[in-house]
């Protein structure tokens, strides 16, 4: 049962969404009073609440989702919410539908996006995983932050071929290492204000780590956002090397730690926003002419479904 203080915080909450004219997210879109009220007693076995759910779109009123799940069950207990969110943002996957099983596709029918070398700078594509049996962010402990990264790391530098590489723990971390890795566009930093209300950076930096391959391109994230960030990255364009490494490193990291996985979403994540495949590929790409007009490069690639980040290379795909 769901405390008095939370349910306090709670009706607050909800009242402040409802109050918010100017707010776009989509938890103040689907959050009804209908459904607030069927779902803000109810708590998962971790212990997870509503509150849990919506606090960071609640303190952030420009969001635009505003909703994480504290745990793998939310995504089920607090489906009244999230079914409709989720059908929202990933354009018609409604709450009947199923992830297929999974199936990384024939590596072979891809190639190099940019065999001469004139726009393509970098090409990128990652995933998220969670680990099977451990809580996200919000309801893990710090024993259990200690915990993920031993097991993360013992697991990754056992790596071997392309993939063979060193973990460094952001705990303890000598100077040196740190400016290599902020110099190689690699080190993550404490997580940004959406991300500090839904309480994801408990215990910073408390583990917390980075792997990189000896060929610096691929890379694991541990415990930032998600349990695991997986990358795969190289210069130029070929998507059909940088794909296929990706692929090998997750079958191999899978052997070794079974992920969190739902048989109606596919892959689970902190953010709804990531599910399914949780694939994102992105290229660093050269478009002196079309950038120069920015609303000119936005229409150019809605029209096509792609969003532009002129930040990739410091920050990576969002």
């Amino acid at each position: 049962m769901v405390d008095a203080g939370t349910l306090e915080k709670l009706e607050a909450g909800f009242q402040k969404l409802q109050a918010a004219t100017d707010c776009k997210s989509l938890v103040k879109k689907y959050l009804t009073r209908e459904v607030f009220d069927q779902l803000k007693t109810l708590k998962t076995s971790l212990g997870a609440t509503l509150l849990d759910v919506i606090q960071s779109g609640v303190e952030n009123l420009d969001s635009g989702v505003g909703i994480y799940a504290p745990d793998a069950e939310s995504y089920t207990l607090f489906a009244p919410l999230f079914d409709p969110i989720i059908e929202d943002y990933h354009i018609g996957f409604t709450k009947n539908d199923s992830h297929p099983p999974s199936d990384f596709g024939d590596v072979n029918t891809l190639g190099d996006l940019d065999p001469d070398n004139k726009f393509v700078i970098s090409t990128r594509v990652r995933c998220g995983r969670s680990l099977q049996g451990y809580p996200f962010n919000p309801c893990l402990t710090e024993a259990q932050y200690k915990e993920m990264e031993d097991k993360v790391s013992s697991t990754l530098n056992g790596l071997d071929g392309e993939l063979k590489g060193t973990f460094y723990p952001l705990t303890g971390m000598a100077k040196e290492v740190q400016q290599q890795l902020i110099d190689d566009h690699f080190l993550f930093k404490e997580g940004d204000r959406f991300l500090q209300a839904a309480n994801a950076c408990r215990y910073w930096p408390t583990g917390r780590g980075i792997y990189h391959n000896d060929a610096k391109t691929f890379l694991v994230w541990c415990n930032e956002e998600d349990h695991l960030r997986i990358i795969s990255m190289q210069k130029g364009g070929d998507l059909k090397a940088v794909y296929a490494r990706l692929v090998n490193a997750v079958n191999e990291i899978e052997k070794r730690i079974p992920f969190s996985h739902h048989d109606r979403l596919g892959y689970l994540t902190f953010c709804p926003t990531n599910l399914g495949t949780t694939i994102r590929a992105s290229v660093h790409i050269q478009l002196p002419k079309l950038a120069a007009d920015r609303k000119r490069l936005e229409e150019v690639a809605s029209k096509y479904n792609l969003q532009v980040n002129c930040y990739y290379y410091h920050q990576g795909a969002g």
